[in-house]
This record gives C-alpha cells, structure tokens and sequence, in this order.
C-alpha cells in the first residue's frame, strides 16, 4: 500500500505491507491450517521535517489487531492454528506479537489516535496477545462466533498509563 500527497505543508510519503500466508493439511483429521500474517506500516521518523510518514489506514478494522493497538507505526506478527472438527465448525488459536515500526513517533490505539506520552519513549515492543476464536455456520443464513484474547501491553504503553486486557466477543450472525 502507498498513501501519497499533502497535508497542509507536508509532504505525505507512506508505505504499508500486509501479508497472510498459510497451509492447509487436508489429509489429515480435522484439515489444520498453520498460518502467519506479517503486517508492516511505518511510522513518522523525524516530525520535525516536512514529511509525514505515517500509514493512515483510512478505515481501520478493530478485530483485525485485536482492537488494542492501531495500524500506524506498528509491526504485527501472527502465528495462527484453525482446525475444523466439523464441516461448519473452525477453531483457531492464535499468538501475535506488535512492535513499533520507530520509537520517533507514537504508539497508536484503535483507531487511529496516537498514545500521549508514548513519542521518543524508548522500546520498540508494545504488546502479545494470546486468542482463542470460534466460528459455527448453523444454516447458510445463521452463524455464531466466540472470541477471547488477552492482551500483554510492553513498556511504553504502561509508562503512558495503560494496562493489559482481556476481550471476550459473542456474536451471532444474519445473512440473507
């Protein structure tokens, strides 16, 4: 991804990478999927100079990330295993670590509003999480999912007043 242009006199130059990868074994019971996404978004090296760098992702996604951290200034790496004990049932386990991209710039929460007190605080690690997710397709119309992750905050987020967390998401789908 690139974002490209101006905001009032600076110069907006910013680049993003997301990738999703993953093998399906499905000749084994239950078809695990082994996966790992990698996302990179840069943030702003120098605030001084007439360059924004950081990635704005425009219409973030609070699930995507575990709805803790945001997209900007991040570097987000996640090991992932689905099993699908029945036809319409998966189960994943994930473990995702998250790092700033650059420790010149802040540590941005869902959505997109940069952490006060978190600029040129050294560390670049802001947190792991654990999940654990379920998906059930009762009928083509209905669905139900469960998710639970803890979340481990790093440094430079506890300096700026933060606290580890939990989440727990029931959901229950319509479709038509």
């Amino acid at each position: 991804m690139n974002q490209s242009g101006s905001i009032g006199a600076q110069t907006i130059d910013a680049k993003a990478l997301g990738s999703s990868v993953g093998y399906t074994f499905v000749d084994v019971r239950w078809r695990p999927r082994m996966g790992l996404a990698v996302d990179v978004a840069p943030g702003d090296r120098n605030p001084l100079d007439d360059r924004l760098n950081t990635f704005n992702p425009l219409f973030p996604n609070a699930y995507y990330l575990a709805g803790y951290t945001g997209f900007p200034n991040l570097v987000h790496v996640r090991p992932a295993l689905t099993v699908h004990p029945a036809g319409t049932t998966n189960l994943t386990a994930a473990f995702g670590g998250q790092w700033r991209q650059t420790t010149a710039d802040a540590v941005y929460v869902f959505p997109n509003v940069p952490l006060a007190g978190t600029i040129g605080v050294p560390g670049r690690y802001t947190g792991t999480y654990g999940e654990l997710r379920g998906d059930w397709t009762v009928t083509p119309h209905y669905a139900f999912a469960f998710d639970a992750v803890h979340y481990v905050i790093g440094t430079a987020i506890r300096q700026a007043g933060g606290h580890d967390a939990n989440y727990l998401s029931v959901q229950v789908n319509y479709g038509w």
